[in-house]
């Protein structure tokens, strides 16, 4: 991802990407460079390579991107991703699709692992990107999504979903639910179970998984699951975690407000397809995974979109890491903690769609 970067960030992003992990590799500086920040807090205590990369980021202006242009929060972002992320795993096959969308063309990246070249009926995972709607990419996703299709041992569809401001709300919604009722209708033509066919997202593509899991939920085959790792699901920003972790920890309640005036300016922020959690009728939805970070500003949203669920009688399971910040499934190459997490998502999600009866 580095080579793809303009000049401009190329040679300081390849250097940290040098440095980071090497200086996080290092137990006592680690401790050094966290100080209090990995005290206590609210019952929780913060992982120190993670807290030792706060204090690092705290020194670079470019990690705020609500500091920047939509289009130059993108390129940072990036940049910032491939300083801290691992490299992919061997073997697995892309194919690149063009999805007819309600607008155009929407780019989709079919990745198969090594043990599943050649089969049939494999269950499927069609992954919407994070970066609250306005920046990532497919590119930005492209090693966690490599990884998916082999931890989880199915075929992963990545979705890039048109991104704002120059696409507002509902764009990106749009894109999410052709590509994912695309997915089902090519399915045996890409070796897909359409019985056994997810969503899943971060942040919000973890928004966006819920939404196509509403608005598809009476299709013939709507989804099996909906994953959603440190889903965005209130756009009301009231919970309790909005206010006790608004500074501090990577993902700011400033941040967040400007996501959404990129996103969705002058729209209810209780409208159903922005803040999932609080939409009417969540009846007959998919089953959930819900996985939270206990230092991240959107972690009670996830919690109480699972509470939701199970009063409807709606199988849904919600497992915070507790010791973790908002993007983490992206920092796994200098996060200990991160890795051995993402991991740990990655095999439940695969255990969870393994076990849907397929359509054979």
């Amino acid at each position: 991802m580095i080579a793809d970067l303009p000049r401009s960030l190329r040679a300081a992003t390849a250097v940290q990407r040098a440095l980071v992990p090497q200086l996080l590799g290092r137990p006592w500086l680690c401790a050094l460079l966290a100080g209090r920040r990995t005290l206590p807090r609210e019952g929780r205590r913060l992982d120190t390579q993670t807290a030792a990369m706060l204090a690092l980021s705290a020194v670079d202006p470019n990690v705020d991107l609500a500091r920047h242009p939509p289009a130059a929060a993108r390129l940072h972002l990036a940049a910032q991703v491939s300083v801290v992320d691992a490299l992919p795993p061997p073997g697995v096959v892309t194919v690149d699709h063009r999805v007819d969308g309600p607008a155009g063309a929407v780019p989709v990246r079919l990745y198969t692992a090594p043990a599943a070249i050649g089969a049939r009926d494999v269950p499927a995972i069609v992954y919407f990107h994070g970066g609250g709607w306005v920046t990532g990419s497919i590119a930005t996703h492209d090693s966690f999504c490599r990884r998916l299709a082999v931890g989880a041992r199915c075929r992963v569809v990545s979705v890039d979903y048109r991104l704002a401001p120059e696409h507002p709300f509902p764009a990106a919604i749009d894109d999410a639910v052709a590509s994912f009722r695309w997915v089902v209708g090519q399915a045996a033509g890409l070796g897909i179970d359409a019985a056994r066919v997810a969503v899943a997202g971060d942040s919000a593509g973890g928004s966006l998984s819920a939404v196509v899991a509403r608005r598809t939920r009476g299709d013939a085959r709507p989804p099996a699951l909906q994953a959603l790792i440190y889903p965005g699901l209130d756009a009301t920003f009231s919970a309790p975690s909005h206010a006790t972790l608004a500074s501090g920890y990577l993902l700011t309640r400033q941040a967040m407000d400007w996501y959404l005036d990129q996103y969705a300016r002058g729209v209810d922020t209780r409208h159903p397809d922005l803040s999932p959690l609080l939409a009417d009728d969540l009846a007959g939805v998919a089953p959930a995974l819900i996985y939270t970070a206990g230092f991240d500003p959107l972690r009670d949203e996830g919690r109480l979109y699972g509470e939701r669920l199970r009063e409807l009688g709606i199988p849904a399971r919600h497992t915070e890491l507790p010791s973790l910040i908002h993007g983490f499934v992206l920092m796994i190459g200098a996060i200990d903690a991160a890795r051995r997490a993402t991991d740990e998502i990655i095999a439940d999600i695969g255990r969870a769609l393994s076990a849907v009866p397929g359509g054979g």
